[in-house]
C-alpha cells in the first residue's frame, strides 16, 4: 500500500512539473502554432505510455496530443507545443477554450453550491437554464426540458418520451447516423460496425433507412431530379411494407450528419420528413448534439430550413466542455408519470451556470454571425482548393461545420481513408488539429471565435500538409 501511495504521489509530481508554465506571451495573442519538438515529444510519449497501461483500449485517439493548457483557439501540449484547434473537441468548445466568462461562472457557483440532487430538490441555475432552452429552441409552443450529462443520455430520454406517449417501440433512424453508444442510442448509431459488434442487447425495433447523402446517393440519382427518392423509399416501402406508421414511436435524425462525414442534406429534406411524420402521427426527433449552439451559423441547424422538432436533443457545446445534455420536447410529450425518467447528476448547478454563460457569450459575441461569415470564407477556400487536387472528391458544409471527403478516383469515388489519416498526422506535426469522420472525410469544426486571419493560418497549414502527403504517396 505504501509503494502504491508513493507511486501515486510521483505521478502527481510528474504532471505538475511537466504541465508547463504560462509564457509571457499569452496563448490568445499567438498568430501561428508553435512546434518546439516534433510531436509527440518525449514527455507526451511517456504520458501516453502510462495512459495505455490503465485506460480502456476502446478509446480511439486521433492524435498523440497531451493537452495541459488552452485558450481561445489554441491548445498547448505537455512538451510546450502549441496547436491551432480545428476540432473544438468535436464541436464542444464553440465559445473557445477556457472562455473567461465560463471560468468565472464556474468559480462563482462552486463557491456557493456545488451539488443538490435535481431529482429530489431544486436549484436556481437549473430552472433558469431550462427556461432559456425553451425560449431559444425552435417553435413558439410550450416546452419542457430534461437535463442530463451527455448527448447519448439526451437521446435515451427522447426514445423513452416517444415510447411512453405512443406505447410503441419501433424507431426509424438513418444509415450513417451517430447518436451515442449506450444500448438504446447505439441501436440507432450506424457509422461503423465496430461500435455495434457483439452488443446483442441493443434496443430492438429500429429500422434504418438511407440518409440524403447526395454525393453517394444509394439510389444512383442526382438532386433535385431525384424528387427526394430517399424519402419516397420511407413512405412507399418502409411504412407500407415493413412497419405500419401507427406502430412507430418516432423518427430520429441529425439535421447534418456528424460522425458520418459532415453530410449536408438538401434544404427541402428535413421539412419533407417533418411533414411525413406529421401526416403519420410519428414523433419527429432532431439530434442537434453536434449542430447546435450556433455551429452552423444559426442557433440550430433546424433554423436554416424552418423545422420545429417535436423533440430536440442537445449536448456537446452546451457547457463548454463540462458534461451536459438536454432533451427539449413539446410540453404535452413530456407529460409522463413521476419516476418515469430521472437521474442523479443531471442539472448540476455548477454545470448549469457554465451553460448559461455559454448562452450569454453566443448571443453577446454574435458567434452565430461569425460562424456564418468565417465558416463561409473557409468553405469557399476549400472548394477552390478542391479544383486543383483530384484527391478531394467533395467539399460541403454549413457555418463552421465543414466536411472534406477524399477519394482515390473521382469517378469511382473509392474512399481514400489512408490518405485522410496521413493528412491528419502531417497537419498535427505542423500544429493543426484535425478530426476524421465517415469513411474518408475530415470534419472541420473550429471554435466559433475563429478569425479570418486564424482561418488563413489553418488553411495554409492544411494546404502544405496536403501537398506533402500527395508527394509522399506518389513515390
Amino acid at each position: 500500500m505504501i509503494e502504491e501511495t508513493n507511486a501515486f504521489i510521483q505521478q502527481k509530481k510528474f504532471i505538475r512539473e511537466h504541465a508547463g508554465v504560462k509564457e509571457e506571451q499569452q496563448l490568445k495573442n499567438l498568430k501561428r502554432p508553435k512546434i518546439i519538438v516534433n510531436p509527440p515529444g518525449p514527455k507526451a510519449k511517456a504520458f501516453i505510455e502510462r495512459d495505455h497501461a490503465v485506460s480502456s483500449p476502446s478509446l480511439t485517439r486521433t492524435a498523440p496530443l497531451v493537452g495541459v493548457e488552452e485558450e481561445g483557439v489554441w491548445v498547448k501540449d505537455i512538451d510546450g507545443n502549441i496547436f491551432l484547434d480545428f476540432s473544438s473537441g468535436i464541436a464542444v468548445t464553440n465559445v473557445g477554450h477556457k472562455h473567461p466568462k465560463v471560468v468565472e461562472a464556474i468559480k462563482r457557483q462552486a463557491e456557493k453550491l456545488i451539488f443538490v440532487n435535481s431529482c429530489d430538490f431544486y436549484t436556481l441555475p437549473q430552472v433558469e437554464l431550462m427556461e432559456r432552452l425553451c425560449e431559444l429552441s425552435p417553435g413558439k409552443f410550450k416546452k419542457r426540458v430534461f437535463l442530463g450529462n451527455s448527448g447519448t443520455e439526451a437521446v435515451e430520454c427522447a426514445l423513452k418520451i416517444a415510447q411512453w406517449q405512443t406505447r410503441n417501440y419501433y424507431v426509424i433512424a438513418f444509415i450513417g447516423g451517430f447518436h451515442g453508444r449506450t444500448m438504446g442510442s447505439l441501436a440507432l448509431t450506424t457509422t461503423s460496425v465496430s461500435a455495434r459488434r457483439h452488443f446483442k442487447g441493443m434496443m430492438q425495433g429500429v429500422y434504418h433507412v438511407p440518409y440524403a447523402y447526395c454525393y453517394r446517393c444509394p439510389f444512383k440519382q442526382e438532386y433535385p431530379g431525384c424528387g427526394l427518392a430517399c424519402i419516397e423509399f420511407i413512405e412507399e416501402t418502409i411504412l407500407k411494407k415493413v412497419v405500419p406508421p401507427d406502430d412507430v414511436a418516432c423518427m430520429l435524425i441529425e439535421p447534418i450528419q456528424g460522425a458520418g462525414g459532415y453530410i449536408v442534406p438538401p434544404d427541402d429534406y428535413l421539412p419533407t420528413l417533418a411533414k411525413l411524420c406529421k401526416r403519420n402521427n410519428i414523433i419527429f426527433v432532431v439530434d442537434e448534439v453536434q449542430t447546435g449552439f450556433c455551429r452552423t451559423g444559426k442557433w440550430w441547424a433546424s433554423d436554416h430550413v424552418g423545422v420545429e422538432p417535436d423533440v430536440m436533443v442537445v449536448s456537446k457545446a452546451m457547457a463548454a466542455g463540462l458534461p451536459c445534455g438536454a432533451a427539449i420536447a413539446r410540453a404535452e410529450l413530456m407529460d409522463w408519470d413521476p419516476n418515469a425518467h430521472e437521474n442523479t447528476l443531471g442539472g448540476n448547478p455548477v454545470i448549469c451556470e457554465a451553460a448559461l454563460a455559454v448562452l450569454d457569450i453566443l448571443k453577446e459575441e454574435k458567434l452565430d454571425q461569425n460562424a456564418a461569415k468565417v465558416g463561409g470564407y473557409l468553405l469557399k477556400r476549400f472548394k477552390e482548393l478542391a479544383e486543383s487536387h483530384e484527391i478531394i472528391g467533395d467539399v460541403r458544409g454549413r457555418g463552421m461545420m465543414i466536411g472534406i471527403e477524399f477519394v482515390e478516383d473521382r469517378h469511382t469515388k473509392k474512399p481514400a481513408k489512408d490518405f485522410r489519416n496521413a493528412l491528419i498526422e502531417e497537419a498535427f506535426k505542423n500544429g493543426l488539429v484535425l478530426l476524421g469522420a465517415g469513411a474518408s472525410s475530415l470534419r472541420l469544426a473550429p471554435p466559433l471565435i475563429l478569425t479570418e486571419e486564424q482561418a488563413d493560418v489553418g488553411f495554409e497549414i492544411f494546404e502544405e500538409s496536403l501537398k506533402k502527403v500527395e508527394k509522399d504517396q506518389q513515390r
